[in-house]
C-alpha cells in the first residue's frame, strides 16, 4: 500500500502508514494496548474506530524514547511470531 511496514513470517506487526501525522502503528492485543496507554498516555493512543478496538495502536513518534519504541516494537513482533507459530485449525484438502 506504499507505506513502510515491518513483517515477520510475511505478516505485518508495525507500519509507518501514519508517519506524516507523526505516528507509527503497532498491531497489539486490546489488553497490551490498554497497558501501554495506561503506562504512557502521552506516547500511545488507540487508532480510531474498529481497528483501535482490536488493539491497533498509534505510537506518537516524537514522544517515544528509543527504549520505549524498541520495547513496543518487540511486543508487537513477539505477538506476531506467536500467532505465526500457532497450529492452524484449517483442514487440508
Amino acid at each position: 500500500m506504499g507505506a513502510t511496514d515491518f513483517r515477520v513470517g510475511g505478516k505485518i506487526f508495525a507500519t509507518l502508514a501514519s508517519q506524516k501525522q507523526g505516528y507509527g502503528n503497532l498491531m497489539l492485543t486490546p489488553e497490551q494496548q490498554q497497558a501501554f496507554i495506561t503506562d504512557l498516555p502521552e506516547v500511545f493512543i488507540p487508532i480510531a474506530g474498529g481497528w483501535g478496538r482490536m488493539g491497533m495502536t498509534h505510537i506518537i513518534l516524537a514522544n517515544a524514547s528509543e527504549e520505549v519504541l524498541t520495547g513496543a516494537l518487540h511486543t508487537a513482533w513477539k505477538l506476531r511470531v506467536n500467532k505465526n507459530t500457532k497450529p492452524s485449525n484449517k483442514k487440508r484438502p
